[in-house]
């Protein structure tokens, strides 16, 4: 529901004369193993419904289907008693979805029919997610001239950019403006780490290139990015706080957030939005910059070029070799990314698998990044992977996962095994799980609760062992040295292979958003431009084109 993926759930229920619901009562529960699933999914579904009447499934599964695709894209659940599963119909009397009607407030029901929508339901109240309207020329051509009178555009590339399938033309339109690019936390293969207007990635977990172009910003086209709180900060006020800010996106209510100051909301389906402006661009519309304008575009780009060289990520002390028997972090996700191919689908679980790799990866032209960012749930990785094996089988899967995460689903290694999926799962063995761990010993100290082999009550299997009991052929990194030469046997293997990457676990993640502690014990969070490792003030002051906010100090300072 918050990564916005279209999907249809059925599931299976009890004989509905035997359900609590059908009594009224507020009975827990009365069929065998029965429970209303309903009522339980209905806040993570943009559609959902217990089917009762058999000879509305025709128009159940249409509506279903539309909501799923339509606007912002999301899960439809169908609930199914088993007396309806049974039930004899004739197909030619069932009535359709009328989606016209349905988006235009009525109830959908494509014609009249003994067999409409119940009494009950003609009257209920539910949310409709407005459909965006078709972006004029206007429009474009108005977004486009504020970007041409901007001393210090930006683009803030969002995820709704691959999920609108609008990758091709957002490269276009960006090209032609010539103007940076910064993409967010899980929209990082927008564009690749090579392409001249690439900086770097915004916000709480983003890098220093990237959040000192958009705090630095007179003007921030934000595309497909719905600018959550990982993505302008907590605190908020602070971020693009001199910038013009145009903001897209196809879901109208996240224009409305009070959480981000919007100067041109523009609700629009963003592949829309980029084919206009992109048509307009070609039209030439819209009046020229002159030299003096030209020039000034042209100096921010290369400001933003040099803070993309001078602050990389991953640097020179991560490929010291630091704890006997184990690798850092960064250095094996620096090394991991160089040796994959241009195109490759590259899937990471939570923790440090997407934090270390949407920082330290090189995004290559044509690679796919997929992350579950907005929840974050744990297990996602192994799942994800098996799926992106069934969309594609013309390549390696890349697999990078925690040894936390890898538990929740663990038993999805037969699938991979049985089914031969040709999956490279990168293990990270951090002694458990860091995220927690770096939150603990930031906030609290210690002792240790629940965090690993360092806490000493929690432990986690060999997996060695386990992987070979599966059947995966087994590779082990321990240091820096050998991560190139292991990481090349990995994907030179035919069919699935695990490779546990043992690293260290005093690497905290870096750089990313910090919480100054106040003498009350209250928390406040740091602009974005200043992230944890702080810079010296000195060097602050010269990154900063624009008035200074709230500067982080070392000494007063926790990371979060």
């Amino acid at each position: 529901y918050l990564d916005s993926i279209p999907m249809l759930v059925i599931s299976g229920q009890v004989r509905y004369d035997t359900m609590s619901v059908s009594t009224g009562l507020h009975l827990r529960a009365m069929g065998d193993q029965e429970y209303d699933i309903i009522r339980s999914v209905d806040r993570m579904t943009k559609y959902c419904e217990m089917i009762i009447d058999p000879m509305r499934i025709r128009y159940c599964l249409e509506k279903a289907f539309f909501l799923a695709n339509a606007g912002r894209p999301g899960p439809c659940w169908l609930d199914i008693p088993l007396n309806v599963q049974a039930a004899i119909i004739e197909t030619d009397d069932l009535v359709g979805f009328d989606a016209e009607d349905y988006m235009a407030g009525g109830t959908g029901w494509a014609e009249p029919s003994s067999h409409s929508i119940p009494a009950d339901e003609k009257g209920k109240g539910e949310y409709r997610e407005l459909l965006p309207p078709k972006v004029e020329e206007k429009t474009a051509e108005a977004i486009i001239d504020k970007i041409r009178h901007a001393k210090r555009p930006v683009i803030n590339a969002g995820n709704g950019i691959r999920i609108g399938a609008a990758h091709e033309v957002f490269l276009r339109v960006a090209e032609k403006l010539q103007i940076p690019v910064v993409t967010g936390a899980d929209s990082i293969d927008c564009i690749w780490d090579e392409h001249p207007l690439y900086i770097g990635k915004g916000g709480n977990v983003g890098d220093r290139p990237g959040n000192f172009a958009i705090q630095n910003s007179d003007l921030v086209l934000s595309l497909g990015s719905r600018l959550s709180f990982r993505q302008v900060g907590y605190r908020f006020e602070t971020w693009a706080r001199e910038a013009y800010v145009i903001y897209n996106d196809i879901d109208a209510e996240e224009l409305k957030k009070p959480t981000v100051h919007v100067d041109m909301p523009v609700h629009a389906d963003v592949k829309d939005l980029l084919s206009v402006m992109d048509r307009v661009l070609d039209k030439h519309t819209v009046p020229e910059m002159d030299e003096a304008q030209k020039a000034a575009q042209a100096e921010w780009l290369s400001i933003c070029q040099g803070w993309k060289r001078d602050y990389p990520v991953v640097q020179r002390r991560h490929f010291e070799e630091g704890a006997e028997n184990a690798a850092n972090v960064y250095a094996f996700a620096r090394i991991m990314s160089e040796k994959l191919n241009e195109d490759q689908i590259v899937v990471v679980g939570n923790g440090s698998a997407v934090v270390v790799c949407g920082h330290g990866n090189v995004v290559k032209k044509g690679q796919r990044f997929i992350s579950n960012s907005a929840i974050a749930s744990m297990g996602y990785g192994l799942p994800a992977a098996i799926g992106c094996c069934v969309a594609d089988h013309s390549q390696d899967i890349i697999l990078v996962t925690g040894d936390g995460s890898i538990q929740m689903n663990i038993q999805e290694l037969q699938t991979v095994i049985g089914n031969r999926m040709p999956i490279k799962i990168f293990m990270i063995n951090n002694g458990g799980y860091h995220s927690i761990r770096q939150t603990q010993k930031n906030f609290f100290g210690e002792p240790l609760v629940g965090v690993g082999v360092d806490s000493g009550d929690l432990t986690f299997p060999d997996m060695e062992k386990i992987s070979g009991a599966y059947g995966f052929p087994y590779v082990s990194i321990h240091s820096n040295a050998e991560c190139a030469e292991k990481v090349e046997q990995t994907l030179a293997m035919e069919g699935p292979v695990f490779c546990e990457v043992f690293v260290t676990m005093d690497q905290n993640f870096e750089p990313k958003a910090s919480s100054k502690k106040l003498p009350d014990g209250s928390m406040i969070s740091a602009p974005l431009e200043d992230l944890y490792p702080f810079l010296p003030e000195e060097e602050m002051d010269k990154i900063m084109l624009i008035p200074r906010v709230g500067a982080a100090k070392p000494s007063e300072e926790k990371k979060n």
